[in-house]
């Protein structure tokens, strides 16, 4: 293919992503994210560090690269991993430390009139109240704590119950994130189980790039119905980027009477979710990648209703009569009473009542910060609709990428848009996954790898354009077209 050529398939996607970013009416959300630099990207320091006087002089003849460096931003297409920053992060948690140095103690109970922020009291019930549409819950089904894996660990206390004579095995797919392993390995062996015994892996026998079908997971839990007492599934995938038909999934486990846990990691602020409306008992997330809390951020768990029931009969003689069985802690126990000290457990009603100790008021702040940003732009549903001509567009621009660079790599993730979040997993060819990496890091394009030869590229839709598809894609040909150059 000429360069003439190569020019012209650019230009016309160039072209046609102008018209669609035009077109957009979330593209002003764009602008309520920090978006790295390209100079930004390639910076070793926090700040940048002002030259001497001669070193100035002899760059003078760069400094319109230089400059052009410092204002326009990187391709960030890893929002799947970590999502950007929003703008208003740092005047939020500027607010909670002003709370922290000027009342001290006081900021868990008293409102200040000129901040935003509730009580430190209250801010756990406020990021749930944000968070339960998001998830499609009532505010009272959802609790923000803890971290995921924590959260899995948590929820599968208080529903693995197994009997080894009985029910007692776990599905989970074989290709679950490590921590989903982890943890269901060690809840096994913690109730004196096998995992050879009592773990089940679903994996597909007619898929090579690890896609699981709903009647791969049907035929498993049809298979086991009859020991197993739990299931443990994601409702994206995060290796191929793939999305679990959740309702249906869930009706099946329930027709045979399995209680079934969702790892929603990637598919929370990702894809329209409606957990109270398909009866799913329980979930858990994290907020760091599509709902940009902040590395690391604290997370949040789904607990059905019906799960979560407390007794108004509870009596202080004997209250854990009056709740299922859970693992309890102070943040857990009735608002109402906390502060009066007393050593009988009155959960609060709903997922609320599963928490442990008292949230990080400055992991909340950030996470909030960005849930506010769900509100303008009116939930997930229109930004799923961008996410999925972001994706198409951008499964587009690859389909035009030159034949010697289409040889290199091929798309896991299903072709569906209805089947797939806001990423497309890229097999590379062996061997060449550090090289493309490399040279895209170099081009200030920031994607993430999974070993040994995935790249995932995850347009979100809160802050990414359809022109960064555009520059990905001529960024991953050049990246492409330079591993070959040694052979």
């Amino acid at each position: 293919m000429s360069a003439s050529s190569d020019q012209s398939r650019f230009s016309n996607l160039h072209a046609q992503a102008e018209i669609l970013d035009r077109e957009d009416h979330l593209r002003h959300l764009r602008a309520e994210f920090r978006i790295p630099t390209k100079a930004d990207i390639k910076r070793t320091t926090l700040e940048k560090l002002e030259k001497p006087q001669q070193e100035q002089e002899q760059q003078q003849d760069r400094n319109d690269a230089a400059s052009a460096d410092e204002t326009t931003p990187c391709t960030y297409l890893c929002g799947n991993s970590l999502g950007l920053q929003p703008k208003r992060t740092a005047t939020r948690i500027n607010q909670y430390l002003q709370t922290w140095s000027t009342q001290a103690v006081q900021g868990h109970f008293k409102p200040l009139d000129d901040s935003p922020l509730p009580t430190w009291l209250d801010a756990d019930a406020r990021a749930a109240k944000l968070m339960a549409p998001i998830v499609g819950a009532d505010e009272s089904e959802v609790a923000v704590m803890q971290t995921l894996t924590a959260n899995l660990h948590l929820l599968m206390s208080a529903f693995y119950r197994p009997d080894p004579k009985g029910k007692h095995k776990i599905i989970l797919e074989s290709k679950a994130f490590p921590s989903d392993h982890f943890a269901v390995l060690s809840q096994i062996r913690h109730h004196g189980l096998s995992p050879s015994t009592s773990m089940v892996t679903v994996e597909s026998p007619y898929s090579e790039d690890a896609l699981i079908t709903t009647y791969d997971i049907q035929s498993i839990i049809s298979k086991h119905a009859s020991d197993t007492a739990l299931i443990l599934l994601p409702g994206v995938q995060y290796y191929t980027g793939q999305l679990l038909d959740i309702p249906t999934i869930t009706a099946f486990a329930h027709k045979h009477d399995i209680f079934i846990i969702w790892d929603l990691a990637h598919a929370v602020g990702n894809v329209p979710l409606h957990l109270h409306d398909w009866d799913v008992d329980a979930a858990a997330w994290c907020t760091y990648k599509y709902l940009n809390g902040g590395p690391g951020c604290i997370g949040g768990m789904f607990i059905n209703s019906r799960n979560s029931l407390v007794n108004t009969t509870i009596t202080d003689e004997e209250p854990e009569r009056g709740y299922g069985k859970r693992l309890s802690g102070w943040w857990g126990n009735d608002k109402a009473t906390r502060f009066q000290m007393e050593t009988k457990f009155h959960p609060v009603k709903g997922a609320a009542g599963f928490q442990l100790s008292n949230p990080s008021i400055l992991d909340i702040t950030s996470l909030s910060a960005s849930l506010e940003i769900f509100e303008l732009a009116g939930g997930v549903s229109p930004l799923r609709e961008k996410s999925k001509r972001l994706t198409a567009f951008l499964e587009q621009c690859l389909s035009l990428l030159s034949e010697d660079a289409k040889q290199l790599f091929r798309i896991i993730t299903p072709s569906d848009p209805d089947q797939r979040g806001a990423q497309l997993s890229l097999l590379l060819a062996d061997s060449i996954l550090d090289q493309v990496m490399k040279e895209l890091e170099a081009r200030s394009v920031i994607v993430d790898e999974r070993r040994p030869n995935v790249i995932r590229v995850a347009p979100a839709p809160l802050y990414n354009s359809f022109e960064d598809c555009v520059a990905f894609a001529e960024a991953f040909e050049l990246a492409l077209v330079a591993t070959q150059k040694d052979f």
